[in-house]
């Protein structure tokens, strides 16, 4: 990337964090911007001025970007504040997750070009974790019951997690099958294990020394939060290096950093924030590598993919999964359609783009890319009008409210996550 690139990306940062709030009451979301901006710096009017990214480039913005991410998702959890509606977010993520990749790869052999159950299996995957930031009108939006958004913004915070290791194999037998690489399926499995054990020492250590230093006034409150973020990096870059799974450790390293951290787990907003300005970057890579080849090499087979993958590959699994819990129908369509794809569903696709050949990847990646894109156009229109028109009537719809805690912290997660993928949702939440 060039000087001038750097240019043009930091002019972009910036005024958006100058218009962000304005730009958003008239549904104009940070991937939408972000993602039309890199459409026309690489393809339309302001083309000349031009943006190149190398591949190295791409994938280590991708890469630490989706590891922050699964570090600050993860931190975030919290059984104890969670215990109230822990049996509905397991439903979700150990019920209704599975039954959306499977669903999803079976109807992902009718995309012309996927003749494999690796590819099938990486679009499934790929497109199964959802991004509550797409709908942040709804995670703002009071009229919206409490427990409706803090289960989407659970479930939204963990299963880019859970499903990365499903991709990862994917990619992996692709690669294989294809005869591009030698990491197949069963190395895979041994590099996700060696990361479960290197982000459980290299989190749980970390956290309980940054506990341990500020108990004992070793550490300095402004730079508290720098260490946390350079645990997160350590977590990935020390699995990477011992030939690990990167990921799997930044995931696992979040969560044995609460665990073990206590009071520590504060410090994981400065995670999320830098998170959240490398998501913004992503967005723009989208833009500029991937929206107009997928758009190019569209056909009828992956559109109708795109809106089934919306549609009844998510919101079929998510009714399968509620079943029986009195949420009431209202509660569960409106859960079953807010299920965005978004930010993991991007890193994994320019992941795939850059291990796996391009001509063999192409039909996967366009399948990727383009229910992403259709996914922020109609979530980010559609998520504050039908906020606001269903929200009471979800309120009266489900069952009986949650027994009350005392702590109002799970109120406060949909908040949280919003600062790391959306910066300006703070100042909705003011």
């Amino acid at each position: 990337m060039t000087a001038a690139d750097l240019a043009i990306v930091t002019g972009l940062v910036f005024v958006w964090g100058m218009l962000s709030a304005r730009l958003e009451r008239f549904e104009m979301t940070a991937p939408i911007v972000f993602t039309a901006a890199g459409v026309l710096l690489a393809h339309g009017p302001l083309a000349p001025l031009g943006i190149t990214p190398s591949p190295e480039v791409v994938k280590v913005l991708a890469e630490a970007t989706l590891a922050l991410v699964l570090f600050s998702d993860a931190s975030r959890v919290g059984l104890r504040r969670l215990r109230p509606d822990l049996g509905l977010c397991l439903r979700l993520l150990l019920l209704g997750l599975p039954l959306s990749i499977g669903l999803g790869t079976l109807a992902a052999f009718i995309l012309p070009g996927v003749g494999t159950g690796w590819l099938a299996l990486l679009v499934g995957a790929a497109l199964a974790p959802t991004d509550a930031a797409l709908g942040a009108a709804v995670m703002v939006n009071p009229a919206v019951p409490d427990r409706i958004r803090r289960l989407l913004n659970v479930e939204s915070g963990l299963n880019d997690g859970i499903a990365t290791p499903v991709v990862l194999v994917a990619i992996a037998g692709a690669s294989t099958v294809e005869h591009i690489g030698d990491t197949g399926p069963g190395k895979a499995v041994a590099e996700l294990a060696l990361g479960l054990l290197i982000g459980a020492v290299v989190g749980g250590g970390g956290g309980r020394l940054i506990k341990l230093g500020r108990d004992r006034g070793w550490v300095a409150e402004g730079f508290a939060a720098a260490a946390v973020l350079g645990l997160a990096l350590c977590c990935y870059a020390t699995s990477v290096a011992l030939d690990g799974n990167g990921f799997i450790a930044a995931f696992t390293g979040g969560l044995a950093f609460t665990a073990a951290g206590g009071p520590a787990a504060r410090l994981v907003p400065f995670v999320e924030e830098t998170g959240a300005l490398l998501s913004l970057l992503v967005w723009l890579m989208f833009g500029v590598i991937a929206v107009v080849p997928a758009m190019e090499a569209l056909t009828w087979q992956t559109a109708l993919y795109a809106v089934l993958s919306l549609t009844v590959v998510r919101i079929l699994p998510v009714a399968l999964a509620l079943a029986g819990t009195r949420l009431g129908r209202p509660a569960v369509l409106f859960v079953g359609w807010f299920g965005p794809r978004g930010l993991a569903s991007v890193v994994f696709g320019l992941l795939a783009l850059e291990d796996l050949a391009e001509p063999a990847v192409r039909p996967a990646v366009t399948a990727i890319a383009f229910t992403v894109l259709l996914s922020v156009l109609g979530h980010g229109v559609s998520a504050d009008p039908l906020a606001k028109r269903y929200g009471p009537r979800l309120a009266s719809s489900q069952g009986p409210p949650a027994a009350p805690t005392t702590s109002a912290a799970p109120a406060e997660i949909p908040e949280r996550r919003l600062i790391r993928r959306t910066p300006a949702d703070s100042r909705l939440k003011e």
